[in-house]
């Protein structure tokens, strides 16, 4: 039907116009009845709301911006699946971008959202300086950073996380340790994975050895040279702690084609669990990052920056060791 509009939506509705309004804008109280009410008619009359005049209207559009590094990390994708749901009941939808670990590209997706009324950015990014956020006015929230201003900033408990795993591999009896994991370019939340798992082991007086994939191997998200290095370097292991689900799924991998068994020869524990988890042989043992209190922690911030009001700026959420067959 052509050039449906709104008074025709709420004549097939039987509702006011304002009605209508309120339900397209998601503003002020409205049943759940009669939210189907309208959206039914919609669906009967053909009504296609335009998003870009509610947003002008406005004064901003009901959109988050997601920058992730790497679209196709099952970390990442685990993280649009979250958030794409939680929006959705929020009234807000989400626009992703994908910055491929390029500093300057985030630095111009960062202006981009800055010129198109969206409510709000949601960043994972290891690179982006603290002057690049320092100047934008809208609410940003920055995951696994410290110390970027104008910005709220969530992590989550990384030093838990290198404590429940060396824990959890000193108790299953192993005494020669790999910890596997990415070089930064600076000082990252996630480096405290690795370190409080090398001082736990070392203070159990177990011989622990740390490998750090190039990022060039991050970008590519090909870690198999770095894990055969460390295999090839020490070939007695008995436990290894990998600090993404992917790089423990290479371990796993090239530990198969070595011959070497896990969990009877060498014990794994990833950190994440992402949905890859499960889906391994044997099923990985890891560290379970509480993806869904991140997307809404971050979402809630947003909404609160947006409104005018203040927020805790550093959010640290705690960490479950998830046990399973590695």
């Amino acid at each position: 039907m052509a050039n449906v509009t709104i008074k025709d939506v709420a004549k097939e509705a039987g509702v006011a116009v304002e009605t209508v309004s309120r339900v397209l804008n998601n503003r002020g109280y409205i049943s759940q009845q009669m939210k189907d009410r309208v959206y039914e008619a919609m669906n009967r009359i053909g009504y296609t709301p335009n998003a870009f005049a509610q947003g002008l209207s406005r004064g901003k559009m009901n959109c988050i911006a997601l920058i992730v590094p790497h679209i196709t990390h099952p970390y990442f994708a685990t993280v649009i699946d979250h958030l794409e749901r939680e929006a959705e009941k929020r009234g807000q939808h989400i626009i992703i971008y994908n910055s491929n670990g390029d500093e300057q590209k985030e630095e111009y997706l960062l202006r981009l959202c800055q010129n198109s009324l969206v409510s709000g950015v949601l960043l994972f990014s290891a690179d982006i300086s603290a002057d690049a956020l320092k100047n934008l006015q809208l609410p940003i929230v920055v995951v696994e950073r410290t110390g970027m201003a104008n910005s709220v900033n969530i992590q989550c408990d990384n030093r838990l996380g290198g404590e429940l795993a060396a824990c959890y591999l000193l108790d299953k009896g192993c005494r020669d340790l790999l910890v596997l994991g990415t070089l930064n370019n600076e000082d990252m939340p996630g480096d405290s994975r690795d370190e409080e798992f090398i001082r736990i082991c070392t203070a159990e007086h177990a011989q622990v050895h740390r490998y750090q994939a190039s990022t060039r191997q991050y970008i590519t998200m090909d870690y198999h040279a770095c894990i055969n290095q460390a295999l090839d370097e020490h070939p007695s292991c008995d436990g290894i702690f990998a600090t993404s689900d992917l790089i423990a799924a290479q371990v796993i991998q090239e530990c198969s084609r070595r011959g070497r068994r896990i969990p009877q020869d060498l014990r794994l524990v990833g950190f994440d669990d992402v949905p890859l988890a499960q889906l391994l042989t044997p099923t990985l043992t890891t560290i379970r990052q509480p993806i869904d209190r991140i997307v809404s922690t971050a979402l809630d911030a947003i909404e609160r920056l947006g409104s005018g009001h203040k927020t805790t700026s550093d959010i640290v959420l705690p960490v479950t060791l998830v046990e399973r067959e590695s």
